[in-house]
């Protein structure tokens, strides 16, 4: 969102963060832009770390990716849907642009609704793969988090997501963009056009979450290490990690947003909402971890663990005939070659 300040700010005395000069470079004529850039980087290291946990959990190799063909596109829908269903003033309201709704492109995913359809995706993959949702929730769940403090660096480039005026040393300097060629203002796809003199020093609320992010990642591995969480209180303790910093910090930022119960922010109130329902989860579900179903193995193609191989016990076989049943087949060819 472009920010809404009146005059500039004087730093000569004061070295606060800089933004980026701008959140989108041309290869020719292909835009590079950094905030899709982010989001896939987010992915890649959520499906990466996935697999690496899902496997080391006990499940076959290759599930995780196969699932996330289901879930990212269903969790991408979910989040362009809940951020449209939140900020529709913006796009369908009065002097909106609708087609700028169609524009993922330039930002705008709500986490809640990429969840709940990502959900949706991973329960339709891991239905087709034989494991149960639980258990690939709670191996994925990590990375998860990690990808959405990746993601909040495409709020960096992009100017966005912000807070309140601050002199803290970490306050995040805020640039006026326009396009070079018209000279018009443009927040997302413009060039900074005086970066020695900022309209704003602000909280950098999307660089609080992406820590508050890491430090949630951290936390659920050392609980599910401590504790052999299963049952999806691994995911759960996710969510209320996330839910948690997210109230707070939602209550710092100062971009438009939809407002309830008078003027409350709507991602305050679903905060306080999902937190209390993941603390309840963590807190009444019990049992021991999922252990993954032998048919979820013949489906990926690999032996489950503790079977026989098939080379031996095709050598068992051949092994437990009588001599005469030997001496049969390898007149038929049936036996491998002798030395």
């Amino acid at each position: 969102m472009a920010p809404r300040y009146g005059g500039r700010v004087s730093t000569a005395f004061l070295a606060y963060l800089p933004s980026p000069d701008r959140g989108v470079w041309h290869l020719g004529p292909i835009p590079l832009r950094a905030y899709a850039l982010c989001i896939i980087a987010g992915i890649v290291v959520a499906i990466w770390w996935g697999e690496k946990r899902f496997v080391a959990r006990g499940g076959p190799a290759g599930t995780v990716v196969d699932v996330a063909v289901w879930a990212v596109p269903f969790g991408l829908v979910g989040g362009r849907l809940y951020h449209l269903a939140t900020d529709w003033r913006t796009y369908f309201g009065p002097g909106g642009d609708p087609v700028a709704a169609l524009k993922i492109w330039e930002g705008g995913l709500g986490i809640w609704g990429a969840i709940a359809l990502g959900a949706v995706g991973a329960w339709i993959g891991c239905r087709r793969r034989g494991i149960p949702l639980p258990f690939f929730a709670d191996a994925v769940a990590p990375g998860i988090v990690a990808a959405q403090a990746i993601g909040r660096l495409g709020n960096y480039f992009n100017q966005e997501l912000y807070g309140g005026p601050t002199t803290l040393p970490w306050g995040l300097e805020i640039y006026e963009r326009m396009d070079p060629s018209t000279g018009a203002s443009d927040p997302l796809g413009g060039i900074a056009v005086d970066t020695a003199n900022p309209i704003a020093v602000v909280h950098p609320t999307f660089l609080y979450e992406l820590i508050w992010n890491l430090a949630v990642a951290a936390l659920i591995v050392w609980a599910d290490r401590r504790f052999r969480l299963g049952r999806g209180r691994v995911f759960a303790l996710y969510v209320a990690g996330y839910t948690l910093g997210r109230f707070f910090i939602e209550l710092m930022r100062t971009d438009p947003a939809t407002r309830v119960f008078g003027d409350i922010r709507i991602n305050v109130v679903v905060s306080a909402v999902i937190f209390l329902a993941a603390v309840a989860y963590v807190a009444f579900v019990r049992g021991p971890r999922e252990t993954v179903p032998p048919e979820a193995f013949v489906l990926a193609g690999v032996e489950p663990p503790g079977a026989e191989p098939a080379d031996d016990r095709a050598a068992a076989t051949v092994g437990d005939r009588s001599p005469e049943e030997a001496d049969g087949a390898e007149e038929n060819g049936d036996t491998p070659d002798r030395p």
